[in-house]
């Protein structure tokens, strides 16, 4: 165990412990629906940077900040807003969708929960993860001093066989429908909690998924 182990435990146990502990967790679940864009923003930028710290722990034995580490935090965020408007979008989408009889659902919350799932990550989910890995190579190359970066350039460093049959391939049809079956599933008001817990391995999966980068030890 090494001193980042403790802090890096240490931060997820105060998350857990505002999640548990019912005055904090209302506090919580009142913000995050008074002010969910700004909720989304802050909970992707602080759980899924963790989870990707976490993968590089797990693949170089130690803890190491990437290069640019706050704007990729940022670039969380921004990915933390998009999902919120996308979680109440085809909420909405595949509700409509049911209510013409257009799918076969009947009155199953589960085969609501799951079309809701299957189509959100079979469409917008691959872009997603396509557009963060670019952001991410972006980084990468401009960290290593490589001028007159283009859209070829990234496209050239980009693995997309491993990013096909890993990310695309595997992480969308053997977790992410699965688990936004389950996140969909929950009472609104809860989502948000499941979905704080997803976001640290939503950066675990990608980070695995990714080359390895460019990092600078801490």
């Amino acid at each position: 165990m090494k001193k980042g182990d403790y802090i890096w435990g240490g931060i997820i146990l105060l998350i857990g412990i505002i999640l548990l502990v019912e005055k904090t967790r209302d506090a919580f679940i009142l913000f995050t629906d008074s002010y969910k864009l700004l909720g989304g923003f802050i909970k992707f930028a602080i759980l899924s940077t963790m989870g990707e710290m976490l993968a590089q722990r797990l693949e170089s034995k130690e803890w190491k900040f990437q290069s640019y580490f706050f704007t990729r935090a940022i670039i969380w965020g921004i990915i933390g807003v998009v999902i919120t408007l996308m979680f109440t979008i085809f909420d909405a989408g595949v509700t409509r969708v049911l209510e013409m009889k257009l799918l076969p659902a009947g009155e199953s919350k589960f085969v609501f929960a799951f079309f809701t799932s299957a189509v959100m990550n079979l469409t917008f989910a691959p872009t997603f993860m396509f557009t963060h890995k670019i952001t991410d190579t972006y980084l990468d190359m401009k960290y290593e001093g490589i001028k007159d970066i283009s859209i070829k350039s990234i496209a050239t460093r980009i693995d997309l066989n491993r990013f096909l049959s890993f990310v695309i391939g595997k992480t969308i049809p053997l977790f992410w429908i699965p688990a936004h079956t389950i996140t969909f599933l929950i009472p609104g008001k809860y989502r948000v909690l499941f979905a704080a817990s997803l976001s640290i391995a939503l950066g675990v999966l990608l980070a695995i998924g990714n080359s390895k980068p460019v990092v600078k030890t801490s």
